[in-house]
This record gives C-alpha cells, sequence and structure tokens, in this order.
C-alpha cells in the first residue's frame, strides 16, 4: 500500500496536463478563455488538462498565453508554489498587487442575503403547499 502512494505521487507530480490546469487555476483564467487565446474548443482544452504527455510545441503556444515558460509548466510543484506564495514579501510599493480586491466580510454578508431570500421563497412555497391542501380537504 505504501508503494502504491509513491507512484501515484509520482504520477501525479509529471502529469503535465494537471500541472497546466493548475497553473491555469492559480492565474484566474478559465478553460474558455485559454482555449480562446489558443484558438481551439473547450473540450480540447479538457482533453489537454487530462493529457500526462503534451508535444513541445502545443506545451511551448500553452506556456506562451499562460505567461509562464514551458521549463515553469514542465517543473511546476503545488508544494513549491505555495511555499513561494506563504513567503513572499511584498516591497515594491504598489508595482505588485498580491493583495485581495474584495472585501470578505461584504462577500459573507452577500451570501447570507442570499440564503436569506432563498429561505422565504421556500417558506412561501411551503404556505402555498398548505394553504393548497387545507382547501382540497375542505371542499371534500
Amino acid at each position: 500500500m505504501f508503494i502504491f502512494e509513491i507512484m501515484s505521487t509520482a504520477t501525479k507530480t509529471s502529469h503535465i496536463g494537471r500541472k497546466i490546469s493548475r497553473i491555469r487555476e492559480l492565474r484566474g483564467m478559465k478553460q474558455e478563455d485559454l482555449a480562446a487565446e489558443l484558438g481551439i474548443s473547450q473540450q480540447s482544452v479538457s482533453s489537454l488538462e487530462q493529457s500526462e504527455h503534451i508535444e513541445v510545441e502545443k506545451l511551448e503556444k500553452v506556456a506562451k498565453v499562460l505567461g509562464v515558460s514551458k521549463e515553469a509548466i514542465e517543473n511546476f510543484s503545488e508544494e513549491l508554489a505555495i511555499n513561494f506564495f506563504n513567503s513572499f514579501q511584498d516591497s515594491s510599493n504598489g508595482t505588485f498587487n498580491n493583495h485581495c480586491t474584495f472585501n470578505p466580510l461584504d462577500k459573507l454578508m452577500e451570501s447570507v442575503e442570499e440564503n436569506k431570500k432563498l429561505y422565504e421563497r421556500l417558506l412561501q412555497a411551503e404556505k402555498e403547499k398548505v394553504a393548497y391542501l387545507e382547501k382540497l380537504i375542505e371542499n371534500k
């Protein structure tokens, strides 16, 4: 069992499609956006991201669109990326924006309000069902 875990980890780290997918996600890019930039369909991007190996030419095109080098994709490691961002100190005085562009509390409150509205609609629907059923019982 332990050997299988090591082998599956090694397989995951060499899977070029997963690396492309993760870099795309870190860039905040959707499959549709990458597809448009590459001039291919979203389904082709999905297939590309499921591929363990990709031709060098295609990899170079993807790297260019993602704004990284081909080697950056080949050597990408989730752990290294997390360590980089966790240890990054912004001393550029505004030339690099790694700050949140929205207030998380505002997003949380929006979610609460949406849930409240949904609850109210469900409650109203239940009241209408009860009224309908009471009307059916009265008519018998």
